[in-house]
Order: C-alpha cells, then structure tokens, then sequence
C-alpha cells in the first residue's frame, strides 16, 4: 500500500508540466507591456481627456476673435468727427498651408508686396502656434481683394478678414485733441491681457485717454472648418460689445473757422467757454493727418513726421511754451492794483525808455507815450509803465498773482503732454540756477519777456478769469458719453477749480483798458474789431531773439526764423462774455497784425453761429477783413530791447 502510495505520487509528479525560465521571463515581460500601455492610456484618455480633445478640435475649429468697434466721436452738434470704415486684411493659418513656400510666393505676386514671409518669420519668433492666424498684409485695396477671391483655390490657408479701421473724417482738423490709433505693442500687451497682437489702441490725445470708453469688448466665432482650414459652417459666436460714443464740446463750424484763419501760419488758438471751461475750438499749426496712422504708418512716414523741424506732432496748444509779451501786462495790472502798489490815479511819465542801473529800457514806441495811467497803458501797451509797475510791485508777489491766475502750473486738462509753463520768482531761480534774483529782471518779466512762459491754453484761461470775474474751471474738451442707442451714460458738467476774490473795481478798470484796446483811440488791437460786438483783447509780442544793444533790423528784413512771435487774447462780448480766446502766431511780428486777424475771423464766425440774444447777426465778411496768408511784418519805430511793439 505504501509502494503504491509511493508510485501513484511519482506518476503525478511527472505529469506536472515544467516551467521554461525563458517562458516566465517572456509571460512577466508581457505582463509589464501590457500594463504600460494601461496604465499610458488611462493617462491620456482619462487625466488629459479635455487637453487633447482640444487639440483635436483646433485641427477643425477656428477661433476668430473680433475686435469691438470703437466709439464714435461726435461735435458739440453731434456731427461725426471721427468714425470706424471697414477694412480687408489677409490672413494666413501656416499649419494649413501644404507647400508653403509656393503659396507665400503666390500670394506675394497677386499682392504686389515681398513682406510675407518676414511676417510670418516674425510670427514664429514670437512663439506663435502653427495654427494661429497671423496677419500678413493689412488694409488691402479693392484691386488685391478681388486677386485674392479669384484664386482662393489656389491658397489654402489663407482667407480675408474684415477689420474694423478708424476713420478721421476731416484728416488734419483738430487732429491733436482727436489723436490717432495704432497697433498694440509689446508693452501694451504686459500691462493689459485684454488686447493681443494687431489690436488698435489709442496712442494719443483724445483716443488715449478716453481709451477705456471707446474700445468696448472684443467677441469672436467658432468656426469648423475642412482640411485646407476653409470655412464650413457657424459653430458659436459671440458677439462684440461697441464702444461708447464720445460728445465733445467742439464746434465743427467754429473749429473749421479757427483753422482757416490759421492759414499758412505756425502756432495756436484755443478758445473756451468763460462760463463753463468748455474748449470750443483747440488748433495747433503744422498739424497731421491721423489716418496715416489708422492705416498702419510706415517708418518712412514715421521718419518724416519725428524729423520735421516743424514738429507737427506737438500740440502747441497745452505743449507750446512761449513769452506772453504784453499780454502779461494784463497780471500786472491785476496784481498791482489788488496789492495796493498801483491805483487808478496812478500816473507815470513815458518818454520813450526807462534807465535802471547802467542800462536803458526801451518802450516799443520810440518817441514815448507821455503821461499816462493804466488804463491808458493797457490801451497803449506802455512798456515804460510796465517797467515801473514791476519795480514797485516785486517780483515774487508778481509771481504769486500770476500763478494764481494759471501761470506756472499745468491746467488739468484731460491731455497728454500739457506743460506747465514757467513764473519765475526768486526761490525759482534759486533752485533752478542758484543765483539770486536781480531787480533789474522784474523789468523784462513785468512785459512778458525774460524767464516767464506760458501755453496758448493758460493765457486762455487768464482771459477767461478776468471775462467771468475770477473763476477758474478746469478746460473740458468732452461733454458727454453716449452707449449704443444714444443714451447718455456719464456727463462731464463744468469743474471749478478755484474761485479768486479779484476787486470788481480791479476788474473794470482792466475791463475797460481791454476793450479799449480793441474799440477805442490809440489801441493796438482794431484787427480784432467787429461791428456789432464789442471785443475786448490784448495784443503781445514776444522776443525771439535777443538784441544785440540798441541796434535793430526792420522785421520784413529779418529771416522768418528770427521774427517776433505774435499774441492775441480776447473775450467778447463785454458784458455777457460767451468766449475768451487766446492766439499766438509763430514769428508773425506784431501781435496786433498777425494774431488779431485771426482772432477776428474765429470771433465773427462765433457770433454767426451764436448771436447774443436781441443783437443782429454779423454779415460773414463784416468787420476788420481778414490778412492775407503769411502777410510780412510791418516795419515799426524802435522800441525796447525786450520787446516790440504790439
């Protein structure tokens, strides 16, 4: 029993197979593959599911993002100023593309432009993806767009786009308070993830500061599309968000005026509303056409524009820095009579200079004015007066009047670039220079020369001041915001800024000397006249270059470059002022010829589009006749070494 026990267990020990070790090393490797792939695809159809099902998708689904179309900008009338045209760019998916190098040449030939590939070069530097749309000629003509539809079979990958393309109506007009668009650049794109590359953003002016309001928001389509990326059909859209429309406080027809009667001239005009700090006109001579901006400039237009000696691009409207000239003496007066050093019976002897120190101080009129007060000094334009005006009041406290009426500090107003203009006093010079201030530099400050500069805008402002009895508003060039239906969403009402307590017997006086000067016997600013309204200015002339002792050259004989530059400041009418206005004419010689006919025509067209109540309208050409373009500086006696005649 044992024995058998004993063979029966051999027999099934021997039916036991044997296992090879290449057979067991074979099974685990098999094993190991197989959990491998397992375990890889759990990895990507499980946990990067959503990743690679989005990859797939862009293979037949284009994103195209569209840019919201920007705001509209209208005039105080709501005409249209600026608006958005349509434009056509071509654009390339360079993943669709099968031969690329045969379709970039295609599309250069029927585009007449050899740039492409460096754009799409441009592209991969930047890191884009293959199968992102680059754009790689922007507002083609009618011409390359109908090339482009004929032989769309013949370049996969590539469509048209419709873009939205600012559009500046009137090309120069107004063009520095408007400004200009342009693409994104890199620094734009760090500081703000909503744009992205070829995005228009506002780079100047009114564009740039209301940028927020007039961009809207960007929308976009899903589109599925075949295997050469042409379009199939509509997927998802979203759609865009305009820009709020912006209502500015701009005259179409005022503004037109202002830069006509500009002519030929470089320089600058702002007129504003006394009553409320509303710009109704803003020029700047040489101006620019912002499209060449909106239509992608070139850097040979670019060039031209940086390297013009003429500087288009400055606005010298709030950029302008120049000498007020006897515009000044209108602080002066202000300033002596409400500190008590000059009184109405004030009188002093004109006899054609003043000697201080070891030196002569010219009048601008050669043979003296006499025995005068200020009324009549204003009305004159007495240097000699001035001088003593100066003198007994000081310079620091000139400075402190001056600057309270806006001299020396920006004004607020909503643009880039604005200077503030210097009013110099003795702590200015000393941290400036560190030198102490002379008396004898009162003198040439007193008549608007020396250190003191001041933007056409600031001397706008000081007419303003004394037209609407000493209130100072922040200048406003926006009155309104405006959404898509034309509903109003945010007013800008008038901002005081500050109120000064100026005497009404100071105002009068200076009142009175202003229209005068305009109105009355021995006033150096009649080309400003009108017949039917009483205006009351100021003329200036402000030195460009110094003179060389008493000598002197006829101004028609001077080169242009050496002339004087001419002022003007204005408000009308006397006793309800609708608008105060500042001119200033580059090298134009005296202020009286050359600023003041321009002041003329924008105040005549003024009061054709708004007669004060119970007045008759002025017939169009009534009144002083406007200058020829350019007219040459009249010769006038020798006057002060600091400034000539107004």
């Amino acid at each position: 029993m044992a024995r058998w026990r004993y063979y029966s267990s051999s027999k099934q020990s021997r039916a036991i197979p044997r296992i090879e070790p290449r057979l067991a090393i074979l099974s685990t490797l098999i094993a190991l593959v197989l959990s491998v792939v397992t375990v890889r695809l759990y990895y990507l159809q499980i946990i990067r599911h959503k990743e690679f099902v989005e990859l797939a998708d862009r293979n037949r689904i284009r994103i195209h993002r569209q840019p919201a179309l920007r705001g509209l900008v209208f005039d105080t009338h709501h005409r249209p100023l600026v608006d958005t045209k349509p434009s056509f760019d071509a654009v390339m998916v360079p993943e669709d593309v099968r031969n690329i190098k045969q379709t970039v040449a295609r599309l250069e030939g029927l585009l007449g432009q050899d740039n492409v590939t460096a754009k799409l070069n441009q592209a991969e530097d930047e890191g884009r993806p293959p199968f992102d749309p680059v754009t790689v000629e922007e507002h083609l003509g009618w011409q390359q767009v109908v090339s482009l539809e004929t032989h769309q079979l013949q370049l996969p990958g590539i469509s048209l786009e419709v873009m939205p393309q600012r559009h500046y109506i009137y090309g120069p007009l107004a063009a520095h308070l408007l400004g200009y668009v342009g693409e994104v650049a890199e620094g734009d794109l760090r500081h703000a993830n909503e744009y992205r590359m070829g995005d228009e953003i506002g780079k100047f002016g009114l564009e740039r500061v209301f940028e927020s309001q007039l961009r809207g928001q960007a929308g976009g389509q899903e589109i599925e599309v075949d295997s050469v990326g042409r379009r199939l059909k509509l997927l998802r859209e979203i759609p865009e968000i305009p820009g709020q429309s912006v209502v500015l406080s701009l005259d179409l027809d005022l503004q037109q005026a202002a830069e006509k009667a500009m002519g030929t001239w470089s320089g600058a005009l702002v007129a504003i509303d006394p009553n409320t700090g509303y710009i109704l006109a803003m020029v700047s001579h040489p101006a620019f056409d912002p499209n060449i901006f909106a239509n992608g400039i070139t850097s040979v237009q670019w060039r031209g524009l940086t390297t013009d000696p003429a500087h288009p691009l400055a606005n010298r409207a709030i950029a302008g820095t120049y000498p007020p000239g006897s515009t000044f003496k209108l602080i002066d007066a202000i300033a002596a009579l409400e500190d008590h050093t000059l009184t109405p019976a004030t009188t002093y002897f004109c006899p054609g200079g003043l000697y201080y120190g070891n030196r002569e101080y010219h009048c601008w009129r050669k043979q003296g004015h006499g025995t005068l007060s200020v009324h009549r000094a204003i009305v004159g334009s007495c240097d000699v007066f001035f001088y003593q005006v100066g003198i007994h009041l000081g310079i620091d406290r000139l400075a402190q009047w001056a600057r309270l009426l806006g001299l020396g500090e920006k004004s607020g107003i909503d643009l880039d670039n604005e200077r503030p203009g210097v009013m110099p006093s003795s702590l200015w010079k000393q941290k400036r220079f560190h030198q102490r201030w002379y008396p004898a530099e009162t003198l040439s400050v007193a008549i608007g020369q020396g250190y003191v500069a001041a933007t056409p805008l600031q001397m706008a402002m000081v007419a303003a001041e004394i037209a609407n009895g000493g209130t100072r508003y922040k200048p406003q060039f926006v009155k309104e915001e405006e959404a898509l239906d034309g509903s109003v969403v945010r007013k800008f009402p008038p901002i005081v800024e500050r109120r000064i307590r100026l005497d009404p017997v100071v105002l009068d006086i200076v009142r009175s000397g202003m229209c005068d000067v305009v109105n009355g016997e021995g006033g150096t600013g009649h080309a400003a006249h009108l017949d039917n309204i009483t205006v009351c200015g100021k003329t200036g002339t402000s030195q460009v270059v110094k003179e060389a002792g008493n000598a002197r050259i006829a101004e028609d004989k001077e080169p242009m470059k050496y002339r004087d530059h001419g002022w003007f400041v204005a408000y009308a009418p006397s006793d309800h002022p609708h608008i105060a206005i500042a001119a200033v004419v580059e090298h134009g010689g005296h202020g009286g010829s050359s600023a003041g006919p321009v002041v003329h025509d924008v105040l005549q067209k003024f009061f054709e589009l708004y007669p004060p109540p119970g007045s008759k309208p002025a017939a169009p050409g009534a009144g002083t006749p406007q200058a020829a373009p350019n007219p040459a500086p009249q010769s006038q006696p020798e006057g002060s070494v600091a400034a000539r005649g107004d």
